[in-house]
């Protein structure tokens, strides 16, 4: 029968840390409907609930909600508070961007702003409400990452928590199944591989640059995995250029040595045909046999491989999805790199999952992965990240402006002066022709001519690989192509970039194909060109793509639609709805929060 303001005591429990949630199972939480408070205390082992008459507390009862071990209730709540500080990492806040709080939902940040001497967050949610949360007890508080620009909450509508009991039930479904790949993979078992010896050594001094610390760390987490007596299953996330390649070779040799064979697959042709030439390149004073599987090659040249590969006389096959076909079989398959694996399609990621079990797995993606899903899985999944760039590798210089004939003529004229070659960007194959006369009209004049080749999706695949093979023997000055270049290839002499229509590109796939260049120790130079009209959100996309030169900046500057693309990639495509519902953060912050709960139980 004691009077206690409700608000206060609302108020009391949020600043407490208290999680507001729409029914209470664990200690730390509280919900709410009208004047019914319920209360789980963390400093003990059952819960309350209040029921409040205005501000007078009618009756205190205890609710048939406690816990059996008190030991292990203390530790999940201790991690709990530990990821939601570890999830709320506000730096680099600017005014009117989305914020996740994890009582109220999703608002927008207007300020800092000074009420009787204590700092306030200020957050704007829908119907013009405000909520002010304590400096200091930001822990509550996640940035919004997402595809859309979200749905913003209603302070005080049941929604927002019906929201997150429905999603924490989806991540306690995604962490059960985590946990049931990874029992599996845990209780198969395989001869180790042989540990380190001359061929290693030798392999590792062949390589022409020096290895960047991450480089060096993935190196050594593949080659422990490979040690053990248990498959491996690891992912190699780096951005583009920064030489996942190399690692994925190395651990290749380690399993060659050791008497297995090792399969790569890769999304196209072209990718196949470039790492089998560079990989033969690299291989050459080695006794090891490497081939390559694809639609370029005749019926009896590919049934000779498939023959030589049932025997044991290929060491090391590089192909398209073909490998994937069930007429492939191998004497001894130990070790599967898998380039690129969001780009296959669901027939083909079926396939590589049962293989999977029995095999060693080595996945590379150029998709940056969200800090906060690395810290969620990382005690699930192994991951190894290659942040740094390679010794001498300069920013690409980056040029957003208007399209001008004489900035591309500059621009072309420029990089042919010092023996470099030039992608041009032109997105349609129906005018890629035009394109091809407008360039050759604009550069009749340079200095011993340009020559100026195409590359698109509609031709055929020997055409594609004839064309490309052209650009690395550098009998193509300027070769003009649609996105197909944004995947994987790697030409360190094309060092500058123009973008036609550039207002047209998403932020991440200019992000990927600007990575296509500056992959020496050369200056590389970017142009991104806009017509007249320039609508705000291009201008927005292509701002952050300028502002974002630094290398590994995909990392840094959390470009969204990368980082989800990132999470959905490891996660699967359909948790994107949920990653969008209450944005990449907190929902990180609930699959971790699962994963351990299911550990424990």
């Amino acid at each position: 029968n004691q009077t206690y303001n409700l608000s206060y005591f609302l108020r009391k429990l949020d600043e407490m840390g208290y999680e507001k949630v729409y029914k209470i199972s664990d200690p730390g939480e509280f919900s709410q409907r009208g004047g019914i408070v319920d209360v789980f205390p963390v400093n003990l082992n059952y819960a309350l609930r209040f029921d409040f008459l205005g501000n007078k507390i009618e009756s205190i009862e205890k609710l048939p909600v406690e816990i059996k071990d008190e030991k292990k209730a203390k530790e999940l709540l201790e991690k709990k508070l530990k990821s939601q500080k570890l999830f709320s990492d506000l730096k680099g806040l600017k005014e009117r961007d989305y914020l996740v709080h994890l009582d109220h939902g999703i608002g927008i940040y207007n300020q800092q702003l000074i009420i009787d001497g204590q700092k306030y967050y200020q957050l704007e949610y829908a119907a013009n409400d405000k909520l002010y949360v304590p400096v200091g007890l930001e822990r509550k508080l996640s940035r919004y990452i997402g595809f859309l620009d979200p749905k913003i909450s209603r302070l005080g509508s049941p929604l927002w928590q019906k929201t997150k009991r429905k999603i924490k039930q989806e991540a306690e479904k995604l962490a059960k199944e985590l946990l049931e790949i990874y029992a599996k993979r845990d209780f198969a078992t395989r001869l180790p591989y042989l540990p380190e010896d001359e061929i290693d050594l030798e392999i590792a001094s062949s390589f022409k640059y020096r290895e960047t610390p991450d480089q060096s760390q993935a190196i050594k987490e593949i080659k422990e995995d490979l040690e053990k007596p248990k498959p491996m299953d690891r992912i190699v996330c780096g951005d583009v250029g920064f030489g996942k390649t190399e690692v994925a070779l190395r651990s290749m040799v380690k399993v060659v040595k050791s008497g297995h064979q090792a399969a790569m697959i890769c999304p196209t042709t072209i990718l196949a045909n470039q790492h089998f030439q560079s990989f033969k390149q690299r291989l050459k004073n080695l006794p090891i046999k490497i081939a390559i599987l694809s639609r370029l090659q005749s019926r009896k040249e590919q049934k000779e491989i498939l023959n030589n590969l049932k025997k044991g006389k290929i060491d090391f096959i590089i192909g398209t999805h073909r490998i994937l076909s069930d007429d492939v079989e191998f004497k001894s398959l130990g070790l599967l790199i898998i380039d690129d694996e969001q780009r296959f399609g669901v027939k083909q990621k079926e396939k590589l999952k049962k293989l999977r079990t029995s095999l060693d797995v080595l996945s590379l993606s150029a998709t940056p992965i969200p800090r906060t899903l690395y810290m969620a899985l990382s005690s699930l999944k192994d991951i190894s990240l290659i942040q740094t760039p390679p010794a001498g590798r300069l920013p690409v210089k980056t040029y957003v402006l208007p399209f001008a004939k004489k900035v591309i003529k500059k621009a072309i004229q420029e990089e042919i002066s010092k023996g470099g070659q030039i992608y041009y960007l032109h997105n349609r194959v129906e005018t890629i022709g035009t394109t091809k006369k407008f360039l050759e009209c604009l550069t009749y004049d340079v200095k011993h001519g340009v020559k100026i080749g195409v590359a698109h999706g509609r031709l055929k695949e020997k055409e594609l690989v004839k064309v490309m093979s052209d650009l690395q023997n550098k009998s193509i000055d300027v070769l003009i192509a649609t996105t197909i270049i944004e995947n994987g290839l790697d030409f360190p002499n094309v060092n500058t970039l123009i973008v036609a229509d550039a207002a047209r590109l998403g932020l991440s796939q200019a992000y990927q194909i600007r990575g296509r260049i500056g992959r020496s120790h050369l200056q590389a130079f970017a142009y991104f060109l806009y017509g007249s009209h320039l609508p705000e959100k291009a201008k927005m996309r292509l701002d952050a793509l300028k502002e974002a030169q630094e290398l590994g900046s995909g990392y840094k500057i959390a470009l969204r639609d990368l980082e989800i693309r990132g999470a959905g990639n490891i996660l699967g495509r359909e948790q994107s709805g949920s990653i969008n519902k209450i944005g990449l953060n907190l929902y990180c912050q609930m699959v971790s929060q699962a994963i351990e709960k299911m550990k424990r139980e």
